[in-house]
């Protein structure tokens, strides 16, 4: 059994994490209770009445959180001609074809997100087994396999975040950084929570949004209140 340290157990002892809390209730807390030295992310785990295991109870989606992630997202897009100029003057961080491709193959993955025009996934393709298990691949039911490179590149240097329901049902993600403050945070975290209802499929059964907890890097998970909670984003 793992042992938590002084700080950690200072900040337990100021909440009652069996109690279903309040969304600012809760962000209140982590953000005033956050101790580590560095910038710690606010995270959210999301449980579903949903079995991934049927297609068409698979939840996997972006949103863009209207105060992004507190990340510096680095971009790379597949490109050529008049679109790699576009996705240059729009800001991705490296923009090419296959002088890319043959430096991925060599082991370089300096990057955290990939977009590519429809025309150049049969190149991007030759990566597939590189950039797949990474979650890295351009995958158009996320919007990085499109023609708009501009637009899709800005969206997610500003806070575009993809997730996808696990084997378990969870959908987990960073919604922010505690630096943000309170409302902030409290607004991101509706956005993607919304989305997330809004991604209901119609052949789950039973109650949706089993549980939703939240938490900083470092700090421990406060539950939320889920019905409170969707009443909040509607």
């Amino acid at each position: 059994m793992p042992k938590h340290g002084k700080n950690f157990r200072n900040a337990i002892k100021n909440i009652d994490t069996s109690v279903h809390h309040t969304l600012e209730d809760a962000v209140k807390f982590i953000v005033s209770n956050s101790y580590a030295k560095f910038d710690e992310t606010i995270d959210i785990a999301m449980k579903l009445g949903v079995d991934p295991r049927h297609a068409d109870q698979m939840v996997r989606s972006s949103v863009v959180l209207p105060h992004g992630t507190g990340k510096d997202i680095r971009v790379l897009v597949f490109a050529k001609g008049d679109k790699e100029t576009e996705a240059k003057e729009a800001g991705a961080d490296f923009v090419g074809g296959d002088d890319l491709v043959d430096k991925i193959k060599e082991g370089w993955l300096e990057f955290d997100k990939t977009v590519a025009t429809p025309d150049m996934m049969g190149t991007v393709g030759k990566i597939g087994r590189v950039l797949g298990p990474r979650n890295l691949m351009p995958n158009a039911k996320l919007g990085t396999v499109t023609f708009d490179v501009g637009n899709i590149v800005k969206e997610i240097k500003s806070g575009k975040v993809d997730f996808r329901v696990e084997k378990t049902g969870i959908i987990h993600a960073g919604i922010g950084k505690c630096s943000f403050g309170e409302e902030k945070i409290c607004q991101n975290l509706k956005a993607f929570v919304e989305k997330v209802i809004q991604l209901k499929p119609s052949s789950a059964k039973g109650i949706y949004l089993r549980s939703v907890t939240l938490s900083s890097t470092m700090g421990p998970g406060v539950k939320l209140d889920t019905v409170a909670l969707t009443t909040a984003v509607k």
